[in-house]
C-alpha cells in the first residue's frame, strides 16, 4: 500500500457473542480494496472497552504526491503527529515548535487575537515532554513562539496545514522506520531499519544515524532461513550481509516489510496505472474546488469586513455628526442667552444715556442759574475776603500768644522741678543731721525702703519662633513536479533559515544536564552535515562493508 491509514477506534460494548467479521476500507493510490478481518480469532484483550489502532504498516516516501484523498492524508497526520509526541519518531526541539504551530493551524483556523487569547493552548499536547524538559521556560514562553509562527499560516484550509506538516515530519530520521533488533555474525548486537527507501544498519545506541545502508532498487534478494536472514547486495562485489533475529517470528515480519516496501519503491518509479490516474484527476478536480470554494469564502469575508468597517465608519461619522450637531445647538443656546444679555444691557444703557442727558440738562440749567446770580454775589465775595482776612490776623495773634503761653508753662515746669529737687536735698541733708547716730540701726531694723516712684522699670519680653516643613500530461506534469520540487527546496531552505533562528533563540535557555542521546547524536549528525537521505544517495559500494560492522 502507498497510503496511510492512521485512525483510532473504540468499541465501548463489544462481547465475544457479536458478529466476528467487519469490513475495513483501505484507500491506496491504486484502488480500493476490501479485506474482511477475523478480529476476535486473533489474542484480543477480554476487558471491555477493547481498542483497536488501525495505523499504517508503509509510510509514502511523499506524502503530498501519494496521499491522493483527503481522509487518508487526515488519518496519516494523525498517526505520524502521535508517534512525534510519544517520540517514537526524533525530532528536534525547533521543528517540533514548527510543527505545533501547523497542529494548531489545522485545529483551530486562522489565528485571531481576539479569540485566541493567552493561555488557549494551555490544555492541548503540541510538544514532546523530551523538548519541553530540555529547556527552561515556562508553558507560556512555549506557547508565545508557537503563536508567533502560527499567526503566519494565515489562510492556510486544514488539509493544507496537514500537508506541511506531513512535509516536514517526512524528513525527520526516524520517520517511517520499523527498527528490529538483532545480531551479526560476530555476535555484535545491532538495529535493523526498514523503510520506505531500503534497508539500514544502525548502532543501538543511534538510531538517527545508520552506519550502512541497502536501497531498493541496489539490492537482488532478501530471505530468511530459521532466525537467519540474508541481504543480497544487485553488485556481486559487495559482500552478503547476514545477521540473526531473535525469533522467527520477526524474520517472517521483516520478510513482509520489506517485500511490501520493494514493491512499493519500484512502482512509484514507473507510471501511475489508469486508476491511479483518475483518483488524482478526481482528486485535482476536488482541490481546484475546494480552493475556488475557500476563495469564494475568503472574497466574501473580505467583502463582509470591508461592509463592518465601512458600518463601523459611517456609525463612528453619524456618532460625531450627533455630537457636533449637539455642541452646535448648545453654541446656539449660549448665543442667544447672550443675545438676550446683549438687549437687557442696550436698554439699561439707553435707560441711563436718557437719564445722564436729563441731568446735563439739569447741569445746564444750574450753570445758567448760577452765572445770572454771580453778579449779585461778587459784593458779598469781597466782603467775605474781607472777614477771611480778619479771622486769619486774629488766627495768628491767637497762635503767637498760644507760644508765649507755652514758654511760659515749660518755665513754670523747670522750676517747679528744681524746687522739688532742692527739697528733696534738703531733707537728704537733714536727716543725715539728725539720725547720723541711729542709722546703721534704724537702716537694719527697717523694712526694706521702697524704690522711688520715679525709677524707671524695666521688663522682658520673651519670643517665640516657629518653623513650617512642607514636604497535467507526463511531460507537462513531470515540469509541474520540477517546478514544485524547485520551490519546494527554496520553501525548505526559508524553513531552514526559520528553523536555525528559532534554535538560536532558545539555545540561550537550554539544560545541557537534561539532553538526552537522541539529542546529542542529533546534534553531532548537523554539525557533520548528514541528512536522512545522504547515505542513499553515496556511489554504490561506499561506506557498505558489512563485515566490518
Amino acid at each position: 500500500m502507498a497510503g496511510a491509514i492512521a485512525s483510532r477506534m473504540s468499541f465501548s460494548s463489544l462481547k465475544r457473542k457479536q458478529p466476528k467479521t467487519f469490513t475495513v476500507r483501505i484507500v491506496t493510490m491504486e484502488a480500493e480494496m476490501e479485506f474482511n478481518c477475523e478480529v476476535l480469532d486473533h489474542d484480543v484483550p477480554k476487558e471491555e472497552p477493547v481498542t483497536f489502532h488501525f495505523l499504517a504498516k508503509f509510510y509514502p516516501e511523499n506524502a503530498e504526491e501519494e496521499l491522493v484523498q483527503e481522509i487518508t492524508q487526515h488519518l496519516f497526520f494523525l498517526q505520524v503527529k502521535k508517534q512525534i509526541l510519544d517520540e517514537k519518531i526524533y525530532c528536534p526541539p525547533e521543528a517540533s515548535v514548527l510543527l505545533a504551530s501547523y497542529a494548531v493551524q489545522a485545529k483551530y483556523g486562522d489565528y485571531d487575537p481576539g479569540v485566541h487569547k493567552r493561555g488557549f493552548l494551555a490544555q492541548e499536547e503540541l510538544l514532546p515532554k523530551r523538548v519541553i524538559n530540555l529547556y527552561q521556560m515556562t508553558p507560556e514562553m512555549w506557547e508565545e513562539r508557537i503563536t508567533a509562527w502560527y499567526g503566519q499560516h494565515r489562510g492556510r484550509a486544514r488539509d493544507e496545514a496537514e500537508m506541511e506538516y506531513l512535509k516536514i515530519a517526512q524528513d525527520l530520521e526516524m520517520y517511517g522506520v520499523n527498527y528490529f533488533a538483532i545480531r551479526n555474525k560476530k555476535g555484535t548486537e545491532l538495529l535493523l531499519g526498514v523503510d520506505a527507501l531500503g534497508l539500514h544498519i544502525y548502532d543501538p545506541e543511534n538510531k538517527l544515524t545508520p552506519k550502512i545502508s541497502f536501497p531498493w532498487n541496489e539490492i537482488r534478494n532478501v530471505s530468511y532461513s530459521d532466525k537467519e536472514f540474508t541481504i543480497k547486495p544487485l553488485d556481486k562485489k559487495i559482500d552478503v550481509f547476514k545477521f540473526n533475529s531473535s525469533k522467527l517470528r520477526v524474520n517472517k515480519l521483516i520478510l513482509q516489510l520489506c517485500i511490501g516496501n520493494h514493491d512499493l519503491f519500484m512502482r512509484r518509479r514507473k507510471a501511475d496505472s489508469l486508476e491511479v490516474q483518475q483518483m488524482k484527476a478526481q482528486a485535482r478536480e476536488e482541490k481546484a474546488r475546494k480552493q475556488m470554494e475557500r476563495q469564494r469564502l475568503a472574497r466574501e469575508k473580505q467583502m463582509r469586513e470591508e461592509a463592518e468597517r465601512t458600518r463601523d465608519e459611517l456609525e463612528r461619522r453619524l456618532l460625531q455628526l450627533k455630537e457636533e450637531a449637539t455642541m452646535a445647538n448648545e453654541a446656539l443656546m449660549r448665543s442667544e442667552e447672550t443675545a438676550d444679555l446683549l438687549a437687557e444691557k442696550a436698554q439699561i444703557t439707553e435707560e441711563e444715556a436718557k437719564l445722564l442727558a436729563q441731568k446735563a440738562a439739569e447741569a445746564e440749567q444750574e450753570m445758567q442759574r448760577i452765572k445770572a446770580t454771580a453778579i449779585r454775589t461778587e459784593e458779598e465775595k469781597r466782603l467775605m475776603e474781607q472777614k477771611v482776612l480778619e479771622a486769619e490776623m486774629l488766627a495768628l495773634k491767637m497762635a503767637e500768644e498760644s507760644e508765649r503761653r507755652a514758654k511760659e508753662a515749660d518755665q513754670l515746669k523747670q522750676d517747679l522741678q528744681e524746687a522739688r529737687d532742692s527739697e528733696r536735698r534738703a531733707k537728704q541733708k537733714l536727716l543725715e543731721i539728725t539720725n547720723k547716730s541711729s542709722y546703721t540701726q534704724a537702716m537694719s531694723a527697717s523694712p526694706a525702703t521702697a524704690l522711688p516712684a520715679d525709677l524707671p522699670a524695666y521688663g522682658l519680653i520673651s519670643e517665640s519662633l516657629s518653623f513650617d516643613f512642607k514636604d497535467t500530461d507526463m511531460k507537462r506534469l513531470s515540469m509541474e513536479i520540477e517546478k514544485e520540487k524547485v520551490e519546494y527546496m527554496e520553501k525548505s531552505k526559508h524553513l531552514q533559515e526559520q528553523l536555525n533562528e528559532l534554535k538560536t533563540e532558545i539555545e540561550a535557555l537550554k539544560l545541557k544536564e537534561r539532553e538526552t542521546a537522541m539529542d546529542i547524536l542529533h546534534n553531532e549528525s548537523n554539525d557533520r552535515g548528514n541528512s536522512k537521505h545522504n547515505t542513499i544517495k553515496k556511489p554504490p559500494g561506499q561506506g557498505r562493508r558489512p563485515i566490518c560492522i
